[in-house]
């Protein structure tokens, strides 16, 4: 496949078809995605490729309070789990309150389940002095779980980068036998796509990129 054509056709997928991934299938993946970018090229990725059911039966408690959280702030017209705008409703309630958060079994479910963690003690994060969510440290490891999707696509399959298994970090380390300096990254599951969707919807260049300032004139071609 063309680049540009991967890089415009690679979807956040949910539903995927019941054949199986092989296990060639996802070493040639990661097999191209080590190539991503990291700083200083220390590789401080680590997948853990999830086969046994019994694991993946337990990521769904595991998530279940990540997203209601999520579904009740998305009710109340929040950005969800976000750090700069506060809360009107009460947080720690609504995580022990069932709902329903769609494609959870699916994902968990999924013909391929991968669970990418990053040693934070190879990370550079410029940002650790800053009064803010640290951003820096995943530049050392979502381009790597970026390239696993779009070596996916090339191989006919589609995935979705999610972050909530993160919520319960110290479990799963456990659960996986993550070191305690290794930081949750990412779980993506990956299969063959229900219906591959070719036409994504991404605003224009000149709604994000300016000139000189964030207030300057936009940038064009």
């Amino acid at each position: 496949m063309e680049l540009s054509e991967v890089m415009r056709t690679t979807f956040s997928c949910r539903q995927w078809t019941d054949e199986p991934v092989d296990d060639a299938t996802i070493y040639r993946i990661l097999d191209n995605a080590r190539f991503a970018p990291n700083g200083g090229n220390r590789q401080g990725w680590h997948v853990t490729v999830v086969k046994d059911r019994a694991i993946r039966e337990q990521f769904k408690s595991l998530i279940k309070p990540a997203t209601n959280q999520y579904v009740a702030q998305v009710a109340a017209g929040e950005a969800p789990w976000n750090t700069i705008v506060p809360s009107t409703i009460d947080l720690e309630a609504e995580r022990s309150i069932d709902k329903d958060f769609p494609g959870v079994n699916e994902m968990v479910e999924a013909p391929a389940v991968l669970v990418i963690s990053v040693d934070l003690s190879v990370v550079c994060s410029f940002d650790s002095i800053l009064d803010r969510v640290g951003v820096i440290s995943g530049a050392s490891i979502y381009p790597f779980v970026w390239s696993i999707l779009l070596a996916a696509r090339n191989e006919g399959l589609a995935g979705v980068l999610t972050t909530y298994l993160s919520y319960a970090e110290t479990e799963v380390q456990q659960l996986l036998g993550l070191p305690e300096h290794y930081a949750v990254a990412a779980m993506v599951p990956l299969g063959h796509p229900v219906k591959q969707l070719t036409k994504l919807k991404r605003n224009p260049v000149e709604d994000f990129a300016n000139v000189d300032r964030f207030d300057g004139g936009p940038f064009t071609a």
